[in-house]
């Protein structure tokens, strides 16, 4: 345990970020936020901006809960994004124009770290010699370069910490679940987080061993919450924006492109559309398409910033339906109105390729391990995802449920790259 500092665990998610601490009995605490806003230790990963003449460059930013309030209080006149961890490694994002200033991944990830800081009540006001902070195995979005990633990062952190290390998101979450165990094991960790599903398998020593967790493999793949609630808008709303009609181009009838239909859908894309080139665009479109409805009604959403109502309306029905067989969706703003009974067993189906790819990327990492399922002694879910029925029936089916656990599925990466930190040697786990 390091004495001159404090160690510091950090898991900054796509949908939520939580930090953690390592203590002097050799544990972790959880970061709780302070204010009328907070949600515990879970602070949302989202910003809001909004024109300030007091403000610096007149723009003015809030993150995490405050976020969301900022923006219920004045929607019209603020900007909000959620998700942005998803365009990390993406070369093809280079920066967001914002109220016509221009924010990089980096510029956007400082500006969330001062409020989250701002936000911890005194508990982050102590720079931290030691920040481990959890990246995923396999980034998300198409072609991810790792290494933009890591530079992204790095500047993103460059003043929060004087040694920053990066692991392996589910390695952070190995490391918190092998507190629980009292004998020795090999267990197989699988992070169900909003952008990316990661796997590592690792062996547990007995407890005092010189080296609890030994790591043997991990794997990755870009799907994971984000890609479900994906699954929802495209069977439930597009067809109501115009995916699937066509417009006239002279003599020609062509398919509306699908790429404004997949930027709606992509939480981290939605709010940047609201800009004059993207809206000019699309009323081009509505005025050639042959059912122009459907187009003004994503126009009315995008401008008048459905996207938070949406993406909210869309998170209710999936954590309804981990809980019934069958929920009813509804959303209601600017001209679109759903309301639609939708089955487990519907939405199911809609995953289903999802789920498959993701049982691959499992089976990857046990190749790599050279472990089959029968030796594995246990199963750790974590990451809000894993709360899906269908998910656990995954893991039942290949495994056993008697081997399964579960618990602190939005805080156990935390906690654990908090007891990575405090090691001699954090490196041992670094990427």
């Amino acid at each position: 345990m390091i004495s001159d500092a404090t160690a510091l665990g950090l898991d900054f998610g796509t949908t939520n970020t939580v930090v953690a601490l390592a203590d002097e009995q050799g544990g972790s605490q959880l970061v709780e936020f302070a204010g009328d806003e907070a949600t515990g230790a879970v602070f949302r990963s989202a910003l809001c901006f909004w024109e300030e003449e007091r403000a610096w460059q007149g723009v003015a930013h809030e993150a995490g809960p405050w976020a969301i309030a900022e923006y219920l209080q004045s929607p019209l006149d603020s900007r909000f994004v959620q998700s942005f961890k998803s365009v990390a490694a993406s070369p093809s994002f280079e920066r967001a124009m914002i109220w016509g200033k221009p924010y990089r991944f980096e510029d956007m990830g400082r500006l969330f770290l001062q409020r989250l800081v701002a936000h911890a009540g005194g508990r982050l006001d102590t720079r931290p010699r030691r920040v481990v902070v959890g990246r995923p195995v396999e980034y998300a979005g198409a072609r991810p370069d790792a290494a933009l990633a890591r530079q992204r990062y790095d500047l993103m952190l460059a003043a929060f910490g004087t040694e920053v290390y990066y692991v392996h998101e589910p390695l952070g979450a190995a490391h918190s679940y092998a507190a629980r165990l009292t004998e020795p094991a090999t267990i197989l960790v699988a992070d169900f987080g909003g952008g990316t599903t990661d796997f590592s398998i690792v062996r547990v020593a007995a407890p005092g061993s010189p080296r609890r967790c030994v790591p043997l493999a991990s794997s990755g793949i870009g799907i994971a919450g984000d890609r479900f609630d994906y699954r929802i808008v495209d069977r439930l709303i597009l067809p109501l924006l115009g995916k699937g009609g066509n417009y006239r181009s002279f003599d020609k009838l062509l398919e509306i492109p699908g790429g404004y239909f997949a930027d709606f859908a992509d939480w981290s894309r939605l709010a940047l559309m609201r800009n004059r080139r993207t809206l000019d665009e699309l009323r081009r479109l509505q005025r050639d398409a042959t059912d122009p409805e459907p187009i003004g009604r994503m126009i009315a959403l995008i401008e008048h910033e459905q996207g938070f109502p949406l993406y909210d309306a869309v998170g209710r029905l999936k954590r309804a339906l981990s809980d019934v067989e069958a929920a009813e969706f509804r959303f209601s703003g600017d001209g679109v109105d759903i309301a639609a009974e939708v089955r487990r067993s519907d939405f199911e189906g809609w995953i289903a390729d999802d789920l498959r790819r993701i049982e691959a990327a499992m089976d990857a990492a046990l190749a790599k391990a050279s472990v089959d399922a029968a030796g594995i002694d246990r199963i750790f879910l974590t990451g809000g995802s894993s709360l899906i029925p269908a998910i656990r029936a995954l893991f039942d089916r290949r495994f056993g449920g008697e081997r399964i656990a579960t618990g602190g599925e939005l805080t156990s990466i935390a906690h654990g790259l908090a007891l990575i930190g405090a090691e001699p040697d954090p490196s041992e786990w670094t990427v």
